[in-house]
């Protein structure tokens, strides 16, 4: 198994096999003794390089046919012969030579599956070949070193496994790829007879009359086979590149006649040329058009300043109401004066009855220190009585029992003690598992008490919820008829009062409301959102003037229930809506509560942009929309807050969710709301019955358990007082022995003791009675002193209560005044802050408007005098772009033809 050389043959797409490349022979006849010597020297040095690369170093042989362990066999360098008798293994190690390096079962004629080459009774077969690496020829030295151990497993169910292992026994790969490329570079062919022989191989051979099968051995043999199949793929690469430079040619002339016809559009295109001059000067003209536009929208916020510079009504009002304001604060100081005059009396008697109250608790703390310490005495004497009663009837019992007991009653007494004894742990354990049950049926009643509670508050909140639904139905098909009854049933009689007094002249100007009547939503999609914003301003009534504010305060308090009044918002009438373009918020998609609105009435309007600022607030149906628009991005200018079509609140940073899912108040569609709370109403009754349901089920229960528990309770008392009965019998039975064994003279010494206590204990309560009746008397006197002062600070008290009813007065006046002042003064900072606006818009538009001048100069230098709008210069500049583009892709680009 010498070295070979090697030669590639390439193709596209493919790597052939390499092949062995055959040194020609000299023919030379006069020359064949030296190249003979040579040839000789020649191999000499061939075999030396050859024969350290590709030699088998050792084979070993694993549960491999009907060898447990077969070798390892160590190989010399040169020629070896494997001998030995018949079954010693000589044919195992030519077959796992073949099989080792990757050969098929049935090149070795000795079986058709490699799991026959498992050992009986084993589960699988190791081979272990070891090849020679060494010299210049060496297959990647650097990785695998000296040599290169092949390691196959065969498994039992045929299949098999490789490890390519270094010298040192690093693993290097587990891929037959990399065995197949050892064996090439070493040029080792398992499945070539001239190789590896086997047995059946060379019977074959020799048995074989064929000459054909002879001349395929000899073809095989000597690779010419593989040589033929090589060139056979170069003759059909060859035909393939003939077959390319072929079709490069007509492509050449397709080419060819594609330049000649872009030659000819070239120059059918030339008009475009003029057509682009034209959109050259639309572009000169366009440029000039923005600044001349630009300059007419600047004229209407100049004009707008100096209306609003104009317009001092707000200062007028400031001023008003700070003289206002400078009275009410002067006679609120005056009436202050008044009071503090009267209290300064009250203040003087505060601290005498500050110290009197002091004087009165420790004298009180006094009586009560003395009164413990006398108790304390009279506790002890009682204890010392029962005492000395206890060892009179002690001592009489001792003297009545002179008499020895005999043996046998003593006995019986003894036995009656243990038999009580047994009855009273019984009746102890009986009462445990008893107080146990009690327990248990004590905690499931208050389970049950807990969920009836939490059901009859959920009864209860639905039948409040239930009335609501079943009020707010009457209204709505009361308001069929009646569209103000959605708001009340006593608003039309209110509305109809208001009416009857401006017409008596009780109003300067007819209040409008409830301001719900005056607004339709245009979108009914929107409705819930308008009116989660507006809440109770759909109530809501607005008011020229003060004076009719305090009239319409007057009728109100006849026709509203009490606690339910409305707002009512004061704002002066005028005839047109206020102009809120540069503090509205504008968005492509969405729209504002005041443009999601048709309202009927301008001060309506009005209201609702001075108290809730319905311009700055979008509407947005979707509620992922809302958080992009909102909170994904920054919000759109003069943006803070925006409402869903599902009623919920979103701010910047924030969101909060509606507690309702219909409109009430602004609905359009009166049937179907009607039809939506019939639903309601059905699914509340069927909510309420089950609810009912449970709790007389909960009742039940409780029921149940506490008569159990009574009757435990019952048969524990019964068990107490056999308990206390037994316990009783068992101490009588005891006290009898006792009797005999105390000492009578030590309990008369004990008595005579007692008594001596308890008479100076009793001097020692008389000591404290005596003490206790003096401090008493002098706390009496301290009481009444106090009394006094008190009176005389409550008659102040009741002077000084009208004067602070007047000072609470002009403290409301002063609030109020504040109140209208501070209203006006914020109207003054918008109104301002409105001309300050204004004025940077204006700066921004001349900045704006020197940028474009700039760009215009930028594009043609001189001005132009346009008198087309922008707008139609834009329309014409698109149309000739559309016919330059229609031309470009209907001829092909100048450029790209002239390219």
């Amino acid at each position: 198994m010498g070295k070979r050389k090697e030669e590639s043959i390439s193709k596209p797409g493919s790597q052939k096999r390499r092949r062995l490349e055959y040194i020609d022979e000299h023919s030379d006849e006069s020359n064949e003794e030296e190249n003979l010597e040579s040839s000789a020297d020649g191999n000499a040095s061939s075999q030396l390089t050859a024969g350290e690369v590709g030699i088998i170093e050792s084979i070993q042989l694993k549960n491999f046919m009907c060898h447990s362990n077969l070798g390892p066999f160590q190989f010399g360098s040169n020629i070896n012969f494997v001998v030995g008798s018949n079954g010693s293994g000589k044919s195992s190690v030519l077959t796992a030579l073949i099989v080792g390096l990757g050969g098929k079962a049935t090149a070795t004629n000795r079986g058709s599956s490699l799991k026959m080459f498992i050992r009986d009774g084993e589960t699988s077969a190791d081979i272990s070949i070891t090849l020679r690496n060494q010299g210049r020829d060496a297959f990647k030295p650097e990785v695998y070193g000296n040599s290169i151990i092949v390691n196959q497993r065969i498994n039992q169910e045929g299949s098999r496994s490789y490890k390519l292992k270094s010298k040192s026994g690093t693993l290097i790969s587990s891929k037959k790829e990399e065995l197949v490329k050892i064996l090439d570079h070493f040029n080792i062919q398992v499945d070539n007879p001239v190789t590896i022989l086997t047995q059946e191989m060379s019977k074959q051979f020799l048995q074989t009359k064929s000459e054909s099968d002879k001349y395929k051995f000899f073809m095989k043999a000597t690779q010419l086979e593989q040589m033929k199949e090589d060139y056979s793929c170069v003759e059909k690469t060859q035909q393939n590149t003939r077959i390319q430079i072929e079709q490069g040619r007509e492509r050449l002339e397709e080419l060819r006649q594609i330049y000649l016809e872009k030659k000819e559009l070239y120059k059918s295109i030339a008009f475009v040329n003029d057509m682009r001059r034209r959109l050259e000067e639309l572009k000169h003209n366009m440029a000039w058009a923005v600044v001349s536009e630009m300059e007419k929208e600047i004229e209407p916020i100049k004009e707008g300043i100096k209306a609003e510079e104009a317009n001092t009504e707000f200062i007028q009002k400031v001023e008003e109401w700070q003289v206002k304001v400078n009275e009410a604060e002067k006679k609120y100081k005056a009436i202050l004066d008044r009071l503090e005059t009267v209290s300064e009396e009250a203040q003087a008697l505060h601290p005498q009855c500050i110290s009197l109250k002091a004087e009165v608790q420790a004298k009180r703390k006094a009586v009560n220190e003395i009164e413990v310490v006398y108790n304390r005495f009279k506790t002890e004497l009682k204890r010392l009585g029962k005492d000395d009663e206890q060892l009179c009837k002690r001592i009489e019992e001792l003297k009545s029992s002179a008499n020895q007991v005999p043996e046998p009653e003593k006995l019986e007494r003894q036995r009656k003690i243990a038999h009580l004894r047994e009855q009273l742990k019984a009746f102890r354990d009986e009462e445990i598992m008893i107080a146990q049950q009690m327990d248990q049926f004590q905690q499931a009643i208050y389970k049950c008490r807990e969920e009836h509670a939490r059901v009859r508050r959920e009864n209860a909140d639905a039948q409040q919820a239930l009335d609501a639904k079943q009020k707010q139905l009457r209204e709505l098909k009361d308001s069929k008829t009646d569209t103000l009854k959605r708001f009340g049933p006593h608003i039309p009689g209110f509305v109809e009062a208001v009416e009857t007094a401006y017409k008596q002249g009780h109003f300067n100007k007819k209040p409008l409301g409830p301001i719900g009547a005056f607004i339709h939503p245009k979108d009914p999609e929107l409705t819930l959102g308008i009116e989660a914003c507006l809440k109770g301003l759909v109530h809501a009534f607005c008011c020229d003037n003060h004076s009719d504010e305090r009239t319409l305060q007057l009728l109100m308090s006849k026709h509203y229930p009490h606690g339910f009044r409305p707002q009512i918002i004061v704002n002066k009438f005028q005839n047109k809506i206020y102009d809120v373009r540069p503090r509205a918020v504008y968005h492509p998609e969405f729209p504002s509560v005041l443009t999601a609105l048709e309202i009927d009435h301008v001060m309506v309007a009005n209201c609702l942009i001075d108290v809730r600022g319905i311009e700055k607030v979008l509407l947005i149906k979707s509620n992922r929309r809302a958080r992009e628009v909102m909170q994904s991005s920054h919000p759109p200018e003069n943006c803070k807050e925006a409402f869903t079509g599902e009623g919920d609140h979103v701010f910047e940073r924030r969101y909060y969710s509606s507690n309702y899912s219909r409109p009430k108040y602004l609905s359009q569609d009166v049937e179907a709301e009607i039809s939506h709370l019939d639903k309601e109403i059905e699914s509340k009754r069927a909510q309420l019955t089950a609810s009912q349901q449970r709790l007389h089920s909960i009742e039940n229960e409780i029921r149940q358990n506490e008569d159990h528990l009574y009757g435990h309770r019952r048969h524990q008392k019964e068990l107490q007082i056999k308990i206390r009965t037994t316990n009783g019998e068992i101490v009588d039975l005891e006290n009898v022995e006792e009797h005999q064994s105390v000492d009578i003279r030590i309990l008369q010494d004990e008595a005579e003791e007692n008594k001596a206590k308890m008479e100076s204990v009793k001097e020692d309560m008389q000591l404290q009675s005596r003490k206790m009746e003096e401090l008493k008397n002098i706390l009496l006197e301290a009481e009444k002193k106090l009394k006094e002062v008190k009176e005389k600070i409550h008659e102040v008290e009741v002077v000084a209560g009208p004067v602070k009813d007047e000072l609470n007065q002009a403290e409301s006046e002063v609030e109020s005044s504040k109140r209208h002042l501070q209203h006006y003064a914020d109207k003054q900072k918008e109104h301002l802050a409105c001309i300050e606006k204004l004025k940077e818009l204006l700066a921004a538009k001349e900045k704006e408007l020197e940028e474009k001048t700039a760009q215009a100069r930028q594009i043609y230098s001189e001005r132009i005098q346009v008198s087309r709008t922008v707008k139609s210069l834009d329309a014409e500049m698109n149309r000739f772009r559309e016919k330059i583009k229609s031309e470009t892709s209907l001829h092909g680009n100048r450029e790209e033809i002239i390219q």
